[in-house]
């Protein structure tokens, strides 16, 4: 049998020719429309909105909790910064106190050895290496104790003070990440709006079609009393006012926020992220739900509001929306609290 050659593979060249040769008669088949961009499907669209808000909640949890968290850690950094600079004092007038009974003694020629090595060398040196046993012997031992003892509690606080401001400087970063990452996933999000036409944009802007364009005028006459009468007469007093990410009121809020400022006017404290309200009292069946209760959605509890009887709430939506009325079925309710 005679040796065959095999045909050579097509060049790299032809293949670009022959593809480029099919796209091109498959544009004109399309009738040359080369550069027309696919319309966005509305449906589509509308569904990445919602998702890339969705997420952009659970960051906005995660950033009013690490903002929380900053916040106390603030508070806690300058407070060991005040008692750290007061112990400095203290430290101060200790030292002033035995360099003056150093001066008589020397002046009398009667200078205690314990005195006058803490003066002959740097004083929290001798103070960190001084046993008890030569302080105890020192006639002016008392006085070294105090000394020694303000030390240690000088050294203890600075150390609280460092390890406050190294987590305020790591939540600090963390805080900026997530807003970073919220204003990202917005951003995304507002750009997909723009790609729709305006009519399509306010149809995936309107209120849910189940939702109630409900205002402030309107005022809560149902069977809750007290407490939760109050809160649930504060949130109807914000319908219409716009979700803002972060916000507590008065002008704006987040659903967190919301819920938070509700309870308050009521003289309940809750926590500022849903997360930790969830803990914040006590969870009843949603066959027993009552006006004021907080009622939460989606499994990692992002997202609260407040119940207002027959099957709906009170809470601010998202970016975009305003505080409005909304059956509680609208959202995957996971459960409720009795602050």
């Amino acid at each position: 049998m005679g040796n065959r050659r095999k045909p050579a593979p097509p060049s790299r060249a032809r293949m670009a020719i022959v593809t480029t040769a099919a796209a091109g008669s498959a544009i004109l088949a399309a009738g040359g429309n080369a550069n027309a961009a696919p319309k966005p499907d509305l449906a589509t669209v509308k569904a990445q909105v919602e998702d890339l808000n969705e997420q952009a909640e659970v960051s906005i949890e995660k950033y009013d909790k690490f903002k929380e968290t900053q916040q106390r850690l603030q508070k806690d950094a300058t407070e060991l910064q005040n008692q750290v600079a007061s112990a400095q004092d203290r430290m101060s007038g200790l030292r002033e106190r035995l360099s003056a009974v150093a001066a008589d003694q020397y002046r009398t020629g009667n200078v205690d050895p314990a005195v006058a090595l803490m003066f002959s060398s740097d004083p929290d040196t001798y103070l960190k290496r001084a046993s008890a046993q030569d302080i105890a012997a020192s006639s002016q031992s008392d006085l070294l104790r105090l000394l020694l003892d303000q030390q240690r509690r000088l050294d203890q606080r600075r150390a609280e003070a460092t390890a406050v401001l190294g987590r305020l400087d790591t939540t600090d970063r963390a805080l900026a990440a997530e807003k970073k990452l919220v204003q990202t996933r917005l951003a995304e999000a507002t750009r997909l709006l723009h790609s729709l036409s305006a009519a399509d944009q306010a149809e995936v802007n309107a209120q849910d079609g189940r939702s109630s364009r409900a205002t402030a005028r309107e005022t809560y006459n149902g069977p809750a009393t007290g407490r939760a009468a109050a809160a649930v007469q504060f949130a109807y007093a914000q319908l219409g006012k716009p979700y803002l990410w972060g916000g507590t009121g008065p002008n704006s809020f987040d659903c967190s926020g919301l819920t938070g400022a509700a309870w308050r006017t009521a003289g309940v404290s809750l926590p500022r992220v849903s997360q930790d309200q969830w803990n914040a009292g006590r969870h009843v069946t949603k066959a027993d739900l009552q006006p004021g209760d907080l009622v939460f959605f989606y499994s990692d509890l992002h997202h609260v509001g407040i119940y207002i009887g027959g099957g709906k709430m009170i809470h601010a939506p998202r970016t975009g929306k305003n505080i409005e009325i909304t059956p509680i079925d609208y959202m995957p309710y996971m459960g409720a609290v009795r602050p």
